[in-house]
């Protein structure tokens, strides 16, 4: 696919890219011509399968296995990555968890396992690659969700450490400037639940009465990526409005 956007040059690692939307993101990410390095958990094959693909688009790929839950293990990426391909300066951090959890229902475990996923995970590796990259220019885009921004009592500890990460987002693009441009990106309905909720119900509420696409969501993530430099500290809202209602 023709993409109006050049990342030539550039190295990406996209968390929880063997899979669903980061699998669409690391292949949009290739696209536009940069390396890509695939974490994964525990999705080996899914994330050797995303490589080839965008091996066979012409650049260069390689996986990465980490358990994002465990700090020494999210310590390691950035420098295991620099090795196995070379420095990174474009960061998405796209893995999460997302347990349909009330808040009755979450216990400590529960909790403290959202947060290392969701929040802890991206600072740390947000915290490094801003020390690695010093004072040459990168981009890193959090994935956010619109509940983030409008938190209700569904998936209690996911939706904690999503606006916690939204914050984060905000503090961390005032304090990585000027060389490093910190952005969210709030998504809606784009894929079915993977945890089998409701396909239906995701709907209620959305103004623009329809699941949004993969596509869009790729869209978006390379504006944020290689558009315009001038954007940092922004939340772009992908949920058809659903954040307004």
């Amino acid at each position: 696919m023709s993409r109006p956007y050049t990342l030539q040059g550039r190295v990406a690692l996209i968390t929880g890219a063997g899979r669903r939307l980061g699998r669409a993101f690391a292949l949009g990410i290739a696209e536009c011509g940069a390396d890509v390095i695939i974490h994964y958990g525990r999705s080996g094959v899914a994330a050797a399968e995303t490589a080839a693909a965008a091996q066979a688009l012409g650049v260069r790929s390689v996986t990465l296995q980490a358990d994002l839950a465990q700090p020494e293990q999210v310590r390691s990426l950035l420098p295991r990555a620099a090795q196995a391909l070379a420095e990174v300066d474009l960061l998405v951090n796209s893995a999460s968890l997302f347990e349909p959890l009330d808040a009755m229902d979450t216990t400590l475990d529960t909790w403290q396992r959202h947060l290392d996923v969701n929040l802890t995970a991206p600072f740390a590796l947000s915290q490094s690659f801003a020390g690695r990259l010093g004072e040459s220019p990168g981009a890193i885009v959090n994935l956010l969700d619109w509940r983030a921004l409008r938190p209700g009592p569904d998936h209690f500890p996911y939706t904690v450490s999503k606006a916690a990460l939204a914050a984060m987002t905000r503090a961390m693009a005032v304090a990585f400037a000027p060389n490093i441009r910190v952005n969210g990106l709030a998504l809606g309905a784009i894929l079915p639940p993977a945890d089998g909720g409701d396909a239906e119900k995701a709907l209620q509420g959305v103004p623009v009465a329809r699941w949004g696409t993969v596509e869009e969501a790729v869209q978006a993530l390379l504006f944020l990526l290689a558009g315009p430099s001038y954007i940092t500290g922004t939340i772009l809202h992908l949920d058809g409005g659903r954040h307004l209602t």
